[in-house]
């Protein structure tokens, strides 16, 4: 391997979980590779310069078709132009942008310089912007002049005055008015023809970061996981081995490319494997109803919702899904019905798993698997990972007793940006990851997730940080402790429930979400429902017994939301 390209030589102040001799066995089982993502991509715009590479659709435009010639040319013009911004090999080039071609331009191209590519969801605002901006040390920052009523690109101006590092603003849809906002089609037109001696002296190597991904923690601040182009395409296998992927096939992402799900299985891995890739800017049922009829789409990875909503547009619009023949489901258990419902209005399997950013995906059911499987786990560990159940001491439990969910394997990311202490915390003292989930083996030998120590939220797929939403509800004057916790709702998995404890005021759902509208936070994190007690239950040691709360409140979930 070529030392120049080894992730060592990167500062990232990762205290990384792989040892070389992990990494020498990785490539010996053919686990890990020599090559990168951006080599796949490359290859498939020589091999198949001609065939449709995306479909984007947008609920307020035009959709817009571009060949895998069309979109190698945009790369490498706007390869172009990063270098000419001044975008060194291993700087932070971070893009809060909707699902569309563009994402994928800036994305390979941010490779092809040697940069890291750092995903943000559109969701997010001023407060965990700036924080994400900061902890990344972002040079550049990639936006839509607005989305959904949003002005973006009024974010970044502030966030482009605040932070020191944050070079460059690059918008899409919006004119250029200094000389560090940038429009995003000028500077592909406008680039000049690389040097290919320079773009070839940045190309990443196998092991040097792929990707930086944020993921909500239960420290009060989100975590910046870094993968390496091996580690994501070993945490990525698992979803076209289970499916029996081709290049024939067709994908379809809704779910935001901003986080793992979009990024890879939405974007990185059918491009690199010569796809068809089909985009929705806004999540609409009735609208991917057409698209499949239209495009020929076969398969999509997203939340449980999402397969609900098309399930309702399905009956409400019968349609010919003769092409779709699989949709994954990640980010919460699948209730049986659920599975029952999509087979028999969608005609398709269902397929759920279990996973992490960290990890990728660890466990998986095939294609064509009985209710019955489906019912009784979230899928059996794939091949390439090693997974135990253990007690609180490290100790192995029995089948179908509950324990902590550790693994180990190739699929694991590289660590933690500029976090060490944080993925030392994970790392057991015999080498395991400890993913801060909570399961068991079923009868069958596959593995059900029962709950999680780590303190997350998990709404319609979309990781809700407790403590930051905690520790804002805390600044409420009349507040005198809080905890946040999850309800159980059918539609979306788990709603919030934001438990007070107050100086005798009877705080309303309406005043909390305007005390979190001011605070910057993003409205997907909000609580849905606010339950004002007199006392928090504690342990012994003072820490509230959320699980106690938790069955307290399970009844709020079929309530209408206030």
């Amino acid at each position: 391997m070529d030392e120049q390209r080894d992730i060592a030589k990167h500062d990232l102040g990762l205290n990384r979980i792989h040892s070389k001799a992990d990494g020498e066995r990785y490539r010996r089982e053919e686990w890990w590779r020599d090559v990168t993502h951006l080599d796949d991509f490359l290859e498939q715009v020589e091999r198949v310069p001609d065939k449709t590479a995306i479909v984007s659709w947008c609920k307020d435009g035009d959709t817009q078709i571009i060949s895998y010639s069309e979109l190698g040319a945009k790369v490498e013009a706007m390869a172009s132009a990063l270098l000419a911004l001044g975008v060194a090999r291993g700087d932070i080039v971070s893009m809060q942008l909707p699902n569309g071609w563009q994402f994928p331009v800036l994305a390979f191209a941010v490779m092809r310089v040697g940069a890291i590519p750092n995903p943000i969801p559109p969701i997010y605002r001023a407060h965990e912007v700036e924080f994400m901006l900061r902890h990344a040390g972002s040079s550049v920052f990639a936006v839509p002049e607005e989305f959904r009523g949003f002005s973006h690109l009024g974010l970044a101006k502030d966030m482009l005055d605040k932070i020191d590092g944050l070079e460059h603003i690059i918008v899409i849809g919006g004119q250029s008015d200094d000389g560090r906002i940038h429009d995003f089609d000028r500077m592909i037109d406008s680039a000049l023809a690389p040097d290919p001696d320079e773009l070839e002296s940045r190309r990443p190597g196998a092991d040097d970061p792929a990707v930086l991904l944020f993921t909500s923690g239960t420290t009060g601040t989100p975590k910046a996981a870094i993968h390496t182009h091996n580690t994501i395409w070993s945490a990525g296998r698992p979803i076209p081995d289970a499916l029996a992927l081709t290049d024939s096939d067709v994908a379809f992402m809704a779910s935001t490319i901003g986080h793992l799900t979009g990024f890879y299985w939405g974007t990185v891995l059918p491009l690199s494997m010569g796809q068809k890739l089909v985009y929705q800017d806004v999540w609409d049922p009735f609208a991917m109803l057409e698209l499949i009829e239209s495009e020929g789409i076969s398969w999509t990875l997203s939340a449980t919702p999402f397969a609900m909503d098309l399930v309702e547009a399905v009956r409400r619009r019968p349609s010919s899904l003769g092409s779709f023949r699989a949709f994954v489901c990640g980010g919460a258990t699948i209730p049986p019905k659920v599975a029952l419902e999509v087979q028999s209005e969608l005609g398709v399997g269902l397929i759920s798993l279990w996973g992490c950013t960290e990890m990728g995906i660890c466990t998986i059911h095939r294609v064509g698997a009985p209710i019955e499987i489906l019912a009784d786990s979230d899928g059996f560990e794939v091949d390439r990972m090693e997974l135990r159940v253990v007690d609180e001491d490290g100790t192995p439990v029995d089948d179908q007793d509950e324990g902590r969910l550790q693994v180990r394997g190739p699929s694991i990311f590289a660590g933690y940006f500029r976090q060490p202490e944080l993925t030392e915390e994970l790392r057991t003292p015999d080498g395991w990851f400890d993913t801060g989930d909570l399961g068991r083996r079923s009868k069958t030998g596959g593995i059900r997730i029962s709950g999680r120590s780590k303190d997350i939220i998990i709404r319609g797929g979309q990781n809700i940080p407790v403590v930051e939403i905690e520790n804002e509800l805390a600044r409420i004057p009349a507040v005198r402790d809080v905890a946040v916790v999850a309800v159980p709702d059918a539609r979306m998995g788990e709603k919030g429930c934001a438990v007070l404890v107050t100086d005798g005021a009877d705080i309303t759902l309406e005043a909390v979400r305007e005390h979190l509208a001011e605070s910057g936070m993003a409205k997907q994190f909000w609580p849905e429902f606010v339950h004002v007690i007199n006392e928090m239950p504690r342990t012994p040691a003072g820490k509230i017994k959320k699980y106690a709360l938790r069955e307290q409140l399970a009844h709020l979930g079929a309530r209408k939301d206030s």
